[in-house]
């Protein structure tokens, strides 16, 4: 799982590529939770464009960034998710709470 962050002026994209699953996740956010310490984005933008594959693992780290944001009063975006992943977070509910595109 490979995990692109760059922040510029307080609004961070976090992308991500190749599958996203028990294993993946826990890099995922362990990258994404350091990067975000550090430098306290107003806005997030995860692009899951490179993803090829996600599971209920795939729900945990953007629940897990979407709560981190939420503490820190700032928003998220979730853009240029698969279909394969998209079944995954509309089944779980996940467009109700974190904003897609």
């Amino acid at each position: 799982m490979a995990v692109d962050c760059m922040c510029r002026e307080r609004e961070m994209t976090v992308t991500l590529s190749g599958e996203l699953d028990h294993h993946g996740a826990k890099q995922v956010m362990a990258r994404m939770d350091s990067r975000i310490d550090l430098e306290l984005p107003r806005r997030l933008t995860v692009d899951m464009g490179g993803v090829t594959f996600t599971d209920s693992s795939g729900i945990a780290v953007l629940l897990r960034a979407h709560r981190r944001m939420a503490q820190l009063e700032g928003s998220m975006t979730v853009i240029n998710v698969p279909v394969q992943a998209d079944r995954v977070f509309r089944a779980a509910g996940l467009h109700r709470i974190i904003h897609f595109e």
